[in-house]
């Protein structure tokens, strides 16, 4: 089934019982609660698994604990809300010293620090193999400033922040180092050439730059998800949410110099990157056209499509103005044995 078609089978039978209080259940980046006339609370959770998520030896505990809560600061941001609180909750083998937990809480301890945000609580049990970490993020906005994904309107033009495709081609480079030291333990590998793309990897940053600065240019997206599973796969789930199609172009795709010679290095086309990679973190965000003049000299948010009528499809443009259909082929939880 996958991971989405999973939960909603798992949950397609389960009603709202507390409709004034319970405005968004499942389907969205957050759920949304009532509780204050005009104040909405969104609220987050997340697991990241040893072996799934995550390969010890390759991630320090520090960054780990770092990426833990900021992987849920993002899906906040997803909703134009404020991050306020988390939960840590850990499930912990015999193999983890007390000196490991502690780097991974100086990690979880420093986004919050950098972030503003505060650590109310959590459980912690033991595990027989492994590391497993849930964080719980808890939110604010005006209800009014709360966006969903399914809210895009025909049209509407499609944005995304920063650069993509980074976190992917970091990863493989970790996974090629990886390969190289268990064939040689004694190799030491070379990553000055490889930074950015390692750090956009292992310690990814959410954009609550971007939401404090659509605040001051008065722009409030129509709708917006969080870039975790790869383009394709988040401009599917907008289209899928709005009940619209999309095209999107080749050429307007923000990608970092450092990228492309990675993926050229690696015999990936950059493209791909971009669309199946994911963990980017970035924001992909719908806004009006009436927005575009406000929007076009904002040097780090990138116009890279617009949105089609309901049933037209969901395609990328080439350079040739070729047109190929998105299909959802990013990071998924679910793979086949």
């Amino acid at each position: 089934l996958g991971e989405f078609k999973l939960i909603e089978h798992l949950t397609n039978s389960f009603s709202v019982y507390n409709k004034e209080n319970t405005i968004k259940a499942i389907g969205d980046d957050c759920a949304v609660t009532q509780y204050s006339k005009n104040k909405q609370q969104v609220i987050t959770t997340d697991m990241l698994v040893e072996g799934v998520h995550f390969n010890i030896m390759y991630t320090p505990l520090k960054h780990l604990g770092y990426k833990a809560i900021t992987v849920n600061l993002s899906d906040v941001c997803a909703m134009n809300a404020k991050p306020l609180q988390v939960l840590v909750s850990i499930a912990v083998s015999s193999k983890y010293t007390l000196e490991a937990l502690e780097e991974l809480y100086l990690g979880i301890r420093m986004a919050c620090q950098k972030y503003n945000i505060d650590l109310i609580g959590g459980d912690t049990t033991t595990a027989p193999s492994g590391l497993t970490i849930s964080i719980t993020c808890i939110g604010e906005a005006n209800k009014e400033k709360i966006v969903y994904r399914n809210t895009a309107q025909e049209k509407d033009l499609i944005c995304v922040t920063g650069d993509l495709g980074a976190a992917y081609l970091g990863l493989q480079i970790l996974e090629r180092e990886r390969v190289v030291f268990l064939a040689n333990p004694n190799h030491k590998p070379d990553l000055d050439n490889y930074q950015y793309v390692i750090e956009r990897q292992l310690k990814p940053e959410p954009r609550l730059d971007v939401i404090k600065r659509l605040e001051i240019l008065g722009i409030v997206p129509t709708s917006m998800i969080d870039v975790s599973d790869g383009l394709s796969s988040e401009v599917i789930h907008l289209c899928k949410q709005s009940k619209l199609g999309a095209k999107i172009y080749e050429e307007k795709l923000p990608i970092d110099t450092e990228s492309y010679h990675v993926a050229e290095e690696f015999d990936i086309t950059t493209t791909t990157a971009v669309l199946n990679g994911g963990e980017d973190y970035e924001l992909l965000f719908t806004i009006k056209q009436s927005d575009f003049d406000i929007i076009k000299e904002e040097k780090d948010i990138h116009i890279i499509g617009y949105m089609l009528e309901e049933n037209a499809g969901v395609y990328l443009a080439d350079k040739n103005n070729h047109l190929f259909e998105l299909k959802a082929q990013g990071w998924t939880a679910f793979k086949s044995e």
